[in-house]
């Protein structure tokens, strides 16, 4: 199968690939962008994509639940991943002779807490397209007094030497991934699944108590709301799109949940129905 990633070789995209997909024979697509990683697919470049979607430290990925809406691909399955970031340079390099430190503002911002004392030192802290990519770029031109964060698999790849290992400030730090295809492959990999899980989005009537008759519906179906996200929709000022994760035990009462919703949402969409991922904290998620 040929797999699209976010990033090159050894970025958390890859790892995350090849946990999911950990007994089966793959082949890596590198797409610089996230928008590179959706014309993948739609140009046939590849079969699957694996989509970073939100961060327990940083949040959600609002461009891509646009680019997921605009895509009309279908999610087909889910994996968590934890987090681990480090500090990598190349192997005559000492922490005190870096000057600068380049990874993507996500990972700079989830290492806040060991940077700072290097940025009063007057280490420069540069943002960059990829944390692997740092890495790659250190490595191949051989760049002295520069260290990228990035994970060990890409020290590893690229050659480089860990500085200083699992530096994120959060060591709960998990990002969760979806797996994403066209309508053939989606059918195909779900058939033999366990359906547990499921993807909407929905807007809503510009009505008082609109969102709340919603979720009172699916709290009567027993259907567990472990996420929602609202996006505007462009072109109506102050009209949101809704997305939800749901989480059942019971697929015939899920699907009548959404019966039952059906009169009070507008644009209702069904994403995606897989099998839920290995989450952390599972007891902490949101009951609707």
């Amino acid at each position: 199968m040929r797999i699209a990633i976010q990033g090159v070789l050894g970025a958390f995209h890859e790892i995350a690939t090849r946990k999911y997909f950990e007994k089966e024979e793959i082949e890596i697509i590198q797409c610089n962008t996230f928008n590179d990683l959706f014309d993948s697919l739609k140009f046939n470049t590849s079969e699957i994509a694996m989509l970073a979607i939100e961060n327990t430290v940083a949040g959600s990925i609002i461009q891509n639940y646009a680019l997921l809406k605009q895509s009309g691909l279908k999610i087909m399955g889910e994996v968590y991943l934890r987090i681990e970031q480090n500090l990598v340079a190349l192997p005559s390099q000492n922490i005190d002779d870096i000057k600068e430190v380049h990874s993507h503002p996500m990972a700079i911002q989830q290492c806040h807490e060991f940077l700072n004392p290097l940025r009063r030192k007057g280490v420069r802290l540069i943002d960059s397209e990829d944390t692997a990519l740092s890495a790659k770029r250190i490595a191949e031109g051989n760049i002295e007094g520069e260290a990228a964060i990035s994970s060990d698999l890409a020290a590893e790849m690229y050659g480089l030497k860990i500085l200083a290992r699992s530096i994120e400030t959060n060591k709960k730090n998990y990002t969760r991934f979806l797996v994403i295809s066209n309508e053939t492959t989606y059918k195909l990999h779900t058939q033999n699944k366990e359906i547990n899980k499921s993807s909407i989005s929905f807007s809503l009537p510009n009505e008082e108590g609109s969102l709340s008759r919603v979720l009172s519906v699916l709290s009567f179906y027993k259907i567990n709301l472990s996420k929602i996200q609202s996006l505007p929709v462009v072109g109506k000022e102050w009209e949101y799109m809704f997305y939800a994760d749901l989480v059942f035990s019971d697929y015939k009462k899920y699907r009548q949940s959404l019966d039952a919703i059906l009169p009070l949402t507008q644009n209702l969409n069904i994403i995606g129905e897989y099998e839920k991922g290995n989450r952390p904290n599972e007891n902490k998620s949101l009951d609707s």
